[in-house]
């Protein structure tokens, strides 16, 4: 089993199509989506992980992509600027999975894994200089 996080882009003409469902049902997928956006009347985005067999993930995705829903492969929607971070560490006790951390003690410089973000948006809310955003 593998486990892939994808940050998916829906133009307005998709966004009323069951596509989980069919991730689920038509490709033995199971889902957990951590943020989304998405309505008729909008573009929409949305951030998940899909876990299954890497060939059921590969036309689950090929799905995907024939609606021409745009398909980030370990993409997340909070976007890190470190030009405005100034390293103070006040989001790292509200990180939960050390998305964002201080790799080398030296430094002291803060540092973004996306890899690691679950999106659960605590760092927008308690960075001071506005380093943490979302595209949503």
């Amino acid at each position: 089993m593998t486990t892939k996080k994808l940050l998916l882009y829906f133009p307005k003409c998709e966004t009323e199509k069951p596509i989980v469902y069919h991730l689920v049902k038509e490709f033995d997928l199971m889902v957990n989506i951590f943020r989304a956006k998405v309505t008729p009347e909008d573009e929409g985005y949305m951030v998940l992980d899909i876990t299954g067999e890497d060939k059921d993930i590969d036309k689950g995705l090929d799905f995907v992509k024939s609606l021409d829903i745009g398909v980030d492969i370990g993409g997340v929607s909070i976007r890190w600027n470190q030009e405005k971070c100034v390293s103070c560490g006040n989001c790292l006790t509200h990180c939960p999975n050390g998305a964002l951390h201080i790799p080398d003690r030296k430094t002291m410089a803060v540092k973004f894994d996306g890899s690691k973000c679950v999106e659960c948006l605590s760092c927008l809310r308690v960075c001071p200089f506005n380093a943490c955003s979302t595209i949503f």
